[in-house]
């Protein structure tokens, strides 16, 4: 059985979310990503997981370094972490209008912050901080603090940059990765094709292999985002997800 912490992104059941836990309790994952709730959901949040024996691994929350109160409001977020026992912090930060030096210096601070819960910040593979490795190894050594790290999503490389290869990407940030998302593409530029895994291009075993010899555990997060123009069911989802699940088991990560 594999070591790995392995869940799935509650979002890849879009448009049908409230089908997620039981689902994926069926398929025997254990961890999901979830948006952070809000203060006044987080006891029924905790007993909702519990029911499917599930826990979540990382929660999707506000992290904009383009606030001045940035540290300020990682830490009003603290406490939901701490009641959920979640430990990473998954993000899509942007310095937008702010200067870099000034984005990355609040994201440092912020770092500190979560850092007195025990909790590390994950920056998701978008533009403008983490676009690519080049961006992403610029940010990382810029924020210099050991619990901001990178989210790197397998598709992502492809479609926000051209010609790119996700392993050859990874290879360069290996060791700034706290978290991945687990995602299929055809490789387009720009191009919205996130089949089940195991239909697209990225060499998943190869993923694996580099991040196992990197020491990385987890979690590792399925996230399905289908495809432009379909029409989703509930059905084409939930296979989705559970095609996903079985082709990870015949890697050995489950």
């Amino acid at each position: 059985m594999s070591r790995n912490i392995l869940a799935c992104r509650v979002q890849s059941y879009e448009p049908f979310p409230a089908l997620a836990y039981e689902h994926l309790a069926s398929l025997g994952i254990r961890y999901v990503e979830i948006p952070l709730p809000p203060p006044e959901r987080v006891d029924q949040t905790r007993t909702e997981l519990q029911r499917y024996g599930l826990a979540a691994s990382s929660l999707h929350a506000e992290c904009d370094p383009g606030r001045p109160d940035l540290a300020a409001r990682i830490a009003q977020q603290m406490p939901i972490f701490d009641a959920l026992g979640s430990k990473i912090m998954f993000t899509s930060a942007k310095a937008g209008a702010t200067s870099f030096s000034t984005a990355c210096r609040r994201l440092h601070e912020a770092g500190r912050v979560a850092a007195d819960h025990g909790v590390t910040i994950v920056l998701e593979t978008h533009p403008d901080l983490v676009t690519n490795a080049e961006t992403a190894l610029a940010t990382m050594r810029e924020v210099d603090h050991p619990n901001v790290r990178i989210n790197f999503d397998t598709a992502n490389i492809y479609f926000y940059n051209r010609d790119a290869d996700a392993l050859a990407e990874l290879g360069r940030i290996v060791h700034y990765v706290g978290a991945v998302h687990l995602k299929d593409t055809d490789g387009g530029y720009r191009h919205w094709y996130f089949p089940a895994l195991g239909r697209g291009i990225v060499r998943f075993g190869e993923v694996f292999e580099m991040l196992d010899a990197a020491g990385f555990a987890g979690p590792y997060t399925i996230e399905i985002e289908g495809i432009e123009g379909e029409a989703k069911t509930e059905r084409l989802v939930c296979d989705r997800v559970a095609e996903s699940v079985g082709f990870l088991r015949g890697l050995g990560r489950l």
